[in-house]
């Protein structure tokens, strides 16, 4: 659904009262961040859409090509740079730039060159756009994210990732077309790392409002027994690999789920979504960037949802947070 924002400048009794204007800037204008431009733009996300990359040329013509469509998407203005002053006073700056996913790859293979990025580029970003809420998209993001606010200096709320909100809609596309109802009709959550040590919370997930490990299934269809939920978790883990192998990169649910989490902060929804934060004695667990699901709202990552879990998802909870942990070591964060 499209976001319809007044007009800058509109006209009121008594006279002219400028309307908020917002300015969302997308640090990387690769696959991902040249189609978040686009999502945030179709959805009308934000009023001004600035893009930062090194490759002047690329960016360059990323802009045009996207001017070139404004007269079909609510107004906008777009711009880009290779210059950080391009994002200045940004209200959301996101952050797609590192090192590109190969097949074959985890990623955090990809830890090292990203992390070093984010250390060359975000004391620079932070000094023009002081109070933007910063989102970290690339990958791996759980480790980006904690190295991120080591750099920048930044508090938890103003800084996290978007971590495994991805993920949960893939869970919650899979589930849905399995059990033959709409995926808007399946709440269900992904939680710990954005990557292979990530884990289905199916002890608090509905369907229609019927608790998910008590769905019996619809006519000739099966229902969600436990092989069936393993299949699922594997599929979503494995899914962006296949995604990588057949075409490079994802960027297509990556840059609508990123949009997703822009619109919460932007328009104060207090939306919960599971995004990659910093975890202070949650269940136990601290001083490591997981996703849970979390309060998003204008100052950015609220608090944590402690939802239910099991013994066997805490567990599990625990042991994504470990391997997160030893990989932030590793590198001396």
């Amino acid at each position: 659904m499209l976001v319809q924002r007044p007009t800058p400048g509109a006209q009121r009794p008594g006279g002219t009262v400028p309307a908020r204007t917002t300015k969302l800037a997308i640090v990387g204008a690769g696959s991902v961040g040249s189609t978040l431009a686009y999502a945030a733009l179709m959805r009308g996300a934000a009023h001004t859409v600035s893009l930062l990359d090194i490759n002047r040329t690329k960016v360059d013509a990323e802009v045009l090509d996207l001017q070139h469509g404004i007269q079909f998407m609510p107004m906008a203005k777009v711009e880009g740079s290779d210059d950080v002053a391009v994002c200045a006073d940004a209200d959301v700056v996101v952050f797609t730039a590192g090192a590109k996913q190969k097949p074959g790859q985890t990623r955090l293979d990809l830890a090292e060159a990203t992390i070093s990025l984010v250390r060359k580029i975000l004391p620079g970003l932070v000094e023009v756009a002081p109070n933007a809420v910063y989102i970290m998209v690339t990958n791996p993001v759980d480790v980006v994210t904690y190295a991120a606010l080591k750099y920048s200096g930044l508090p938890p709320n103003q800084l996290f990732g978007s971590g495994t909100v991805l993920d949960s809609s893939r869970l919650r596309f899979l589930v849905a077309q399995h059990c033959g109802v709409a995926v808007q009709n399946v709440h269900a959550y992904i939680a710990g790392e954005h990557g292979d040590s990530e884990i289905p919370l199916w002890s608090s997930a509905t369907i229609s409002g019927v608790p998910l490990l008590e769905w019996q299934g619809l006519k000739g269809r099966g229902p969600l027994t436990a092989e069936v939920r393993e299949d699922i978790a594997h599929e979503v883990v494995q899914s962006a690999y296949r995604i990588i192998e057949g075409k490079g990169a994802t960027n297509y649910a990556v840059a609508l789920a990123a949009t997703r989490i822009i619109e919460a902060v932007l328009d104060d929804e207090h939306r919960v979504l599971p995004v990659s934060s910093l975890l202070e004695d949650f269940h136990g667990i601290s001083d490591v960037c997981l996703s849970v699901p979390s309060l998003l709202e204008r100052r950015g990552c609220g608090e944590r949802i402690e939802v239910p879990l099991s013994d066997h998802e805490l567990a599990g909870l625990r042991a994504s947070a470990e391997s997160v942990r030893a990989v932030a070591k590793s590198f001396g964060l």
